[in-house]
């Protein structure tokens, strides 16, 4: 297809489509002369994913860098997600060296194996400095719970997420749209659910004490 069938099949106006070509988001097209070019299939893919991308918050440079972690192939496929869900806010700097003193008592206390690279670590760190900033404390029964409650939510996420494996027709492309993605839009309905809930409870409790 030529370019303007690949915008209107896709719904990205023109002018983006040949800015993202530009800025090397979406791979070229088959070239059929000097200045024209084929597109298929796989171009429209990208750019659902680009906009995707966009849609969840992630600026130019961060969408690139998910991208290019798609053509990679020196990563793990644990350091492969790992690295693409560093795109995703809160973003934090994190020194080769650093430490994570409070997030590793927390992993201890509840068992788990972790990669003190993975950025889920600096988060959980980050986290429990705003606790403590703000006067707060996780009890070990806070933690067992979410711990708990958090494991299983996560157990089912991962057996889900497709793998990266050719002879299943899944591509790293969709693994990481999985991934990143997956974070990205299911957090908020993590978070809306459990405020629901805290509503659901405390209705019910009025409702009891009414009684």
């Amino acid at each position: 297809m030529k370019i303007s069938e690949l915008s209107a099949r896709s719904g990205v106006a023109l002018p983006t489509v040949k800015y993202y070509l530009r800025e090397g988001l979406l791979m070229p097209g088959e070239p059929t002369s000097a200045t024209g070019a084929r597109y298929g299939s796989e171009h429209i893919r990208r750019l659902g994913l680009i906009r995707a991308l966009s849609g969840a918050g992630l600026a130019i440079p961060r969408i690139r860098a998910v991208l290019r972690l798609i053509e990679a192939t020196e990563y793990s496929e644990f350091e492969t997600f790992g690295r693409a869900i560093a795109q995703l806010p809160p973003y934090v700097d994190v020194a080769p060296d650093a430490e994570f003193p409070r997030a590793k008592k927390v992993l201890d206390f509840l068992g788990q194996v972790y990669e003190p690279r993975y950025v889920g670590v600096a988060h959980l760190e980050q986290a429990l400095i705003g606790l403590e900033d703000a006067g707060l404390t996780l009890s070990e029964t806070r933690l067992r719970a979410y711990g708990e409650h958090i494991r299983a939510i996560a157990e089912v996420e991962i057996e889900l997420m497709p793998t990266a494996s050719t002879e299943e027709g899944t591509s790293t492309e969709e693994a990481i749209r999985y991934a990143v993605l997956g974070t990205a839009m299911y957090e908020p309905v993590l978070m809306a659910l459990r405020r629901l809930a805290h509503q659901d409870l405390a209705a019910v409790k009025h409702s009891h004490h009414i009684e």
